[in-house]
């Protein structure tokens, strides 16, 4: 597992797009809401922000990346080689997605202590961190299930923008608006309640109970995109 994983971080190097999507584009946007965090602030609370922060990373960064990654090997046929050797198939996704769920957590983990130092850190921190590795499970699941509609490197660019721009604008609708109103809708839609949660951990407020209760929801998307990744995406038969 590690040897493909080191074989896939110096290929995330490499390529141009990848570098951009996994990198570039996640690390300005969210540096543009760490500097307008009083802005954002008053719009939403330090906790929405510190939501659209992970959100970006993830959906930009991890989600993208893990849709890319998979639509490229198996199209250039490193997979199918892959399966010729006696690592299982779970060894080699986990090899393969290893290095950009590494890369994403270690942006948010930077990003959210820049906000922290700027703006006041989070009112629980071990509830924030359960958030954030609900959400990277749900974006990894939903990763591996877009995979197997993607045809190429290529197309992922276009299977991946309705989950991309859906999480991130549930993300926004949950921060700004609340759960006062329409609380099951926007619970139940991917990264209504990770939104929630973060911004409990991060506002304070609400009892831990209450907000852990909120993981049913991204850990039932979990196991859908899991269940979806199974039928959906097609290996190359083992020799």
């Amino acid at each position: 597992m590690f040897p493909i994983a080191f074989s896939e971080l110096i290929q995330i190097f490499r390529n141009r797009l990848v570098l951009v999507t996994s990198f570039i584009i996640p690390v300005v946007v969210s540096a543009y809401f760490v500097r307008q965090h009083e802005t954002f602030a008053a719009l939403g609370s330090l906790g929405y922000i510190a939501a659209i922060v992970l959100f970006t990373v993830a959906a930009f960064g991890l989600y993208a990346t893990t849709v890319t990654t998979l639509a490229s090997r198996r199209q250039n046929l490193f997979l199918k080689r892959l399966r010729s050797t006696a690592i299982g198939d779970a060894g080699i996704i986990a090899g393969l997605l290893l290095p950009a769920t590494v890369v994403a957590v270690v942006q948010v983990a930077a990003i959210l202590t820049a906000l922290a130092m700027v703006a006041g850190g989070p009112a629980n921190i071990p509830l924030l961190v359960v958030a954030i590795v609900a959400t990277v499970a749900m974006l990894l699941g939903l990763g591996l299930a877009t995979a197997g509609l993607t045809n190429s490197p290529e197309h992922a660019q276009v299977t991946t923008l309705p989950v991309t721009l859906g999480v991130i604008g549930v993300a926004s609708w949950v921060g700004i608006s609340g759960t006062e109103d329409l609380a099951l809708l926007k619970r139940l839609l991917p990264g209504g309640s990770a939104t929630e949660m973060v911004m409990n951990a991060w506002n304070g407020g609400v009892a831990v109970t209450d907000s852990l209760l909120l993981l049913a929801p991204t850990l039932g998307w979990v196991v859908i995109a899991v269940v979806a990744a199974t039928r959906l995406f097609k290996w190359e038969p083992r020799r």
